[in-house]
């Protein structure tokens, strides 16, 4: 994961926490909660996507006759 994908992964996470705590504190009325777990939704969203660009980048080191060749992960 690049340092920017890092930082963002780290900041929507930090988000979605947040999200969770005022969410659970139970202290929002029924609109401003649907709008909380809209909001959460779409960063846990954004996580996932940040998740599957940096699994898609996972590469296997594989030493065949003496030498490491690369190879990109397939996930299947």
């Amino acid at each position: 994961m690049s340092k920017e994908n890092n930082a963002n992964f780290e900041e929507s996470m930090e988000k979605l926490e947040n999200i969770v705590i005022e969410l659970e504190k139970g202290n929002l009325n029924l609109d401003d909660s649907v709008k909380k777990f809209e909001e959460g939704m779409k960063t846990a969203k954004q996580c996932n996507e940040i998740l599957e660009k940096a699994e898609k980048k996972i590469t296997i080191l594989l030493e065949n006759n003496g030498k490491i060749e690369e190879e990109n992960f397939d996930i299947g």
